[in-house]
């Protein structure tokens, strides 16, 4: 199993930090902050309590003055890149709050080095006018990591942050900035835009699918990036606009040749073979898009409640006579965001966003001896009724 992520924030991690804040200001007491950020608790805190740690910590042992404090910090940054600097914009949310000027300047700083992301939403949640205004400037920014805060701070449902619950309600801040980010020469900030999107079609998929047609067509980039963000329109509705726009439609005609799973029974932390081919029959000289994907029906526990996960299997142009054949490999270990419980599981064949064919595994616990040899002439389904002649 992987290393959990918080555990990069060792002693030796904190001690040649310390080294660095050192060369930087002389005062600083390494032994001190390493001793405050070891403290009772360290071991049970996740991820972003250690960042959280951390940064109280710095405020213990740099200058009271906040000005003064980040000074160092800045200094530091260019030294100080990459993931675990989180700590960086953390301590502005912390201690820079009151301070707003000082405070917006030095997120800029410091988010081409670790990321300000998160820091950003307090300062959206107590001033949103002003932010969003100061988000706006960022979006024109030379700096394509500046350029993607704008948006990617402003998400109504970042992952690993506090939602963002008035712009769930009324995401028409965030417009100006998506809209001036659409065709920026970065993908990087171009795939935070699509991000931003996809979040707000979870409560607004009707504005999304106005702007989707609005910007689709002038940009093959900004074409891209609509694609992606909307993926959940896509996915979990099967938005039949949202299809029709990026050339998916109905596959009423599809026709399921293979979908099966080998083996058909696993146990926890094993994995299965899906195999799948599908076809359609078209006119001469016309094609048609199709979209297959896998969908997972997981047990959880024994409430009886299951959850349903997509997986994209393949999409491409099939001509008359062609079909598109694979396998994926679906594996049952257990992760940090999903965990297995025994039980039945379902294997779904989507197509264009319909399902066409099903087939079951039994899923065991680990150890668990092997169910009895199933009776002669037991099969999973191949395809739900009338799926071949296009009712499904």
């Amino acid at each position: 199993m992987a290393e959990p992520l918080k555990n990069m924030y060792d002693e030796a991690f904190m001690r040649g930090f310390g080294e660095r804040a050192v060369r930087a200001w002389q005062p600083f007491d390494t032994e001190l902050f390493v001793s405050l950020v070891l403290a009772d608790g360290w071991d049970a805190l996740a991820l972003k309590g250690r960042i959280r740690r951390i940064s109280h910590s710095l405020g213990a042992v740099l200058p009271d003055d906040y000005g003064r404090a980040l000074d160092i910090l800045e200094g530091m940054a260019g030294d100080c890149r990459g993931f675990p600097y989180l700590f960086f914009p953390d301590f502005v949310e912390v201690f820079g709050l009151g301070h707003w000027e000082r405070s917006v300047r030095a997120l800029a700083l410091f988010t081409p080095s670790s990321s300000s992301e998160f820091a950003v939403r307090p300062f959206i949640k107590r001033d949103p006018e002003r932010m969003m205004a100061q988000m706006l400037a960022w979006s024109r920014d030379p700096d394509e990591h500046v350029r993607r805060l704008a948006s990617e701070g402003c998400r109504p449902r970042l992952p690993w942050a506090d939602a963002l619950p008035g712009f769930k309600r009324d995401p028409a801040p965030i417009l100006p900035i998506l809209d001036a980010l659409k065709a920026d020469p970065s993908e990087y900030v171009r795939r935070s835009v699509a991000n931003n999107l996809n979040d707000i079609s979870k409560d607004h998929p009707d504005l999304v699918m106005e702007l989707a047609a609005r910007w689709h067509g002038a940009n093959p980039q900004t074409d891209a990036l609509l694609r992606h963000a909307c993926r959940s329109l896509i996915r979990r509705r099967a938005d039949a606009d949202a299809m029709r726009l990026f050339g998916l439609l109905p596959a009423h005609g599809a026709v399921v040749r293979t979908w099966e799973v080998s083996p058909d029974e696993a146990a926890i932390g094993e994995s299965v073979q899906v195999k799948y081919a599908v076809a359609m029959p078209l006119p001469t000289g016309e094609s048609r898009k199709l979209r297959l994907e896998l969908a997972v029906t997981y047990p959880r526990g024994s409430e009886g409640r299951s959850h349903r996960k997509l997986f994209r299997l393949t999409e491409r142009a099939i001509q008359d006579g062609e079909a598109i054949e694979g396998t994926r490999r679906l594996s049952f270990k257990d992760l940090s965001t999903r965990r297995h419980y025994p039980g039945t599981h379902t294997l779904a064949l989507i197509v264009n966003g319909k399902e066409t064919a099903s087939v079951e595994v039994a899923l065991k616990a680990a150890g668990e001896p092997a169910a009895a040899d199933k009776p002669p002439g037991a099969a999973p389904s191949l395809a739900l009724p009338g799926a071949e002649e296009g009712t499904t």
